[in-house]
């Protein structure tokens, strides 16, 4: 049979309630009291039930990490990040996979229904709204990947994703190329906006260089692969900023098969930097975004909130890197 608190009591000779502020943070027990209660519990093979727990603190720890793009291989790295770094803090993850999804209606609704004491939304393709309609229901929320702006609704954590469309930009420019492609993700995506905005207004700065642009219907490898495929048998440009790691991986087996090679053909460079990305037989040249930073900022953010619902919006922004490796001439 279960071990229960009542168990635990008889064994130390104290109360059942003594026992129960034993374990819960921040209860007031003196040191005599614990020692014999963990003593106890230790012998008993006791855990305390979160769930009941949850039910005397009024706090279930629970904190829903909210996604929409379950088919990038970035976010492997993402929800490895955002689940070990939440168990460190003592937080609990609860997993919602909202793929295709674009309502925040049934997501409040349902987390709501799990009583979260907190929501990371971690996408850079669902609209700012829908990280808003969290913070509209009372729920402390941080939006991870999001766009930053001045005055953010909610709290932001992300990249200047416009400054990385601009550096992509002036590194194609660098290596000489003049006729350059935008390969993006979604076009409803902030994320693709931004960083189509930066590129093209480099380029249009420079009158030798001349570009073209288009969206791939979704930030995975098929859509990228397809996307690449309807580029090339018209007339390609000379390189392509693919705006996601996923999409150039893609775009690059779409080349191969068309019998072009990378780079001495057309040329590719990526963002995000995951780890694919550095596979010796991909050796994509790539826009660092700095996951983990993002990730570790994310989760200092969102306890923030947890003890203090009321502290002021901010937007976090991290800088990006170029990584060289072989996909530029």
């Amino acid at each position: 049979m279960a071990i229960t608190l009542k168990d635990v009591a008889e064994r130390a000779g104290v109360s059942r309630s003594a026992v129960s502020r034993t374990f819960t943070p921040g209860a007031s027990v003196s040191a005599k009291t614990r020692e014999k209660v963990e003593q106890a519990a230790r012998e008993l093979g006791y855990h305390p039930n979160a769930l009941a727990s949850s039910l005397t603190t009024g706090r279930t720890k629970l904190i829903g990490l909210v996604s929409n793009n379950f088919h990038n291989p970035v976010f492997l790295q993402v929800f490895d990040l955002f689940t070990r770094a939440l168990q460190d803090k003592g937080l609990r993850p609860l997993l919602v996979n909202l793929s295709d999804e674009v309502d925040p209606t049934q997501s409040v609704r349902m987390l709501r229904q799990y009583s979260v004491d907190g929501v990371v939304v971690a996408s850079s393709t669902l609209p700012p709204s829908f990280a808003e309609a969290f913070r509209d229901a009372g729920i402390p929320v941080v939006n991870s990947f999001g766009r930053p702006t001045a005055a953010p609704r909610v709290t932001v954590v992300g990249i200047d994703n416009v400054e990385a469309g601009r550096l992509a930009a002036r590194t194609l420019i660098a290596r000489g190329y003049g006729r350059v492609g935008f390969m993006g993700g979604p076009e409803t995506a902030t994320s693709s906006q931004d960083r189509l905005a930066g590129f093209a207004a480099v380029i249009s700065a420079c009158p030798a260089v001349t570009m073209t642009y288009s969206f791939a219907g979704a930030y995975s490898y098929e859509a990228g692969r397809r996307e690449m495929a309807r580029l090339v048998a018209d007339t390609p440009a000379e390189a392509y900023f693919c705006g996601d790691d996923v999409l150039s991986i893609g775009a690059l087996s779409a080349l191969q098969d068309s019998g072009l090679s990378v780079p001495g053909d057309i040329g590719l460079i990526g963002l995000n930097d995951m780890e694919m990305a550095g596979w010796e037989n991909i050796g994509l040249t790539t826009i660092r975004q700095p996951i983990p930073e993002i990730v570790r900022a994310s989760i200092d953010l969102i306890v923030a909130l947890l003890a203090d619902p009321t502290r002021p919006t901010e937007a976090r922004v991290l800088p990006c890197t170029l990584i060289t490796r072989r996909t530029l001439r």
